[in-house]
């Protein structure tokens, strides 16, 4: 992890509220693994106080790309990074993704602004050789993720909660047809998904030829408010079989198998 002062080299809404903001570091571009973020101060006075994480979207030799909701101040204040500003940020950060060499067909499963860092694992993973198919879920068509910020190589399949645009109804819901295919399952989103990806891949599920699915890869990149993103305030654990985990630290990128979810003492 390394302190870094970038100037911002490009800003683009991709969709309402959502910004891709480049920014240049060839040392960020170079270190920097799907999966990982930065943390960003926001602004050059301390208010808001905390730095906010922002998952690495897309890397690249010069720098990397981040994805970009204005949701809150803090955001709504890196969202809007002019062209030549310059921003402070700590990074890369955390455990990152994995590819298993042997891995050819990876289904990734994104929910809303979750398909960030599966963008950049998407182009790692077609780099390598392998085929990708990345599930997309959003409230509304307005929110869904364009299909033109993907590599052209990737399978994409959209899903919407009120049916305006896809599949109508939960993300999680296409996940199963890609399930015999896949050698691996990645995922990044709001828990309540994360958790759905969780069960709806355990090895004791069934395929539809009725017979146990063997184990795979299922690697789930947790979505957690921070403090200080270094492990310190112990602000964004989660529980799992190791007991508490740091989203920072230990994280974002768990496997699905080391999780306990709320309610569940498995």
């Amino acid at each position: 992890m390394d302190l870094h002062r970038v100037l911002v080299t490009g800003n683009e809404e991709i969709m309402p509220q959502t910004h891709v903001v480049d920014v240049a570091s060839p040392l960020l571009g170079q270190s920097s693994k799907p999966g990982q973020f930065v943390h960003i101060r926001c602004g050059p006075m301390w208010d808001p106080l905390l730095r906010r994480p922002m998952s690495i979207f897309r890397i690249r030799p010069d720098g990397v790309s981040l994805m970009v909701r204005a949701v809150g101040d803090g955001s709504q204040i890196i969202a809007a990074s002019a062209v030549g500003a310059e921003l402070d940020l700590l990074g890369p950060l955390g455990r990152p993704f994995t590819i298993d060499p042997s891995a050819r067909r990876l289904a990734m499963v994104g929910g809303g602004y979750g398909v960030a860092p599966l963008v950049a694992l998407a182009t790692e993973a077609l780099g390598r050789g392998c085929e990708v198919v990345l599930m997309v879920g959003a409230a509304t068509a307005d929110y869904v993720f364009p299909a033109d910020e993907l590599p052209t190589d990737v399978e994409y399949a959209v899903s919407t909660v009120d049916g305006s645009l896809g599949h109508h109804g939960l993300v999680t819901e296409l996940l199963p047809r890609y399930l015999d295919w896949s050698d691996a399952v990645y995922a990044c989103g709001p828990t309540p998904m994360l958790e759905a990806v969780a069960r709806i891949t355990r090895p004791a599920t069934f395929g539809v030829a009725g017979a146990m699915r063997s184990r795979k890869p299922v690697e789930l990149a947790m979505e957690q408010h921070m403090g200080c993103a270094m492990g310190v305030c112990l602000g964004c654990v989660v529980m799992t079989k190791k007991g508490y985990q740091r989203v920072c630290r230990d994280g974002p990128v768990f496997q699905a198998d080391e999780m306990i979810w709320e309610g569940s003492h498995a």
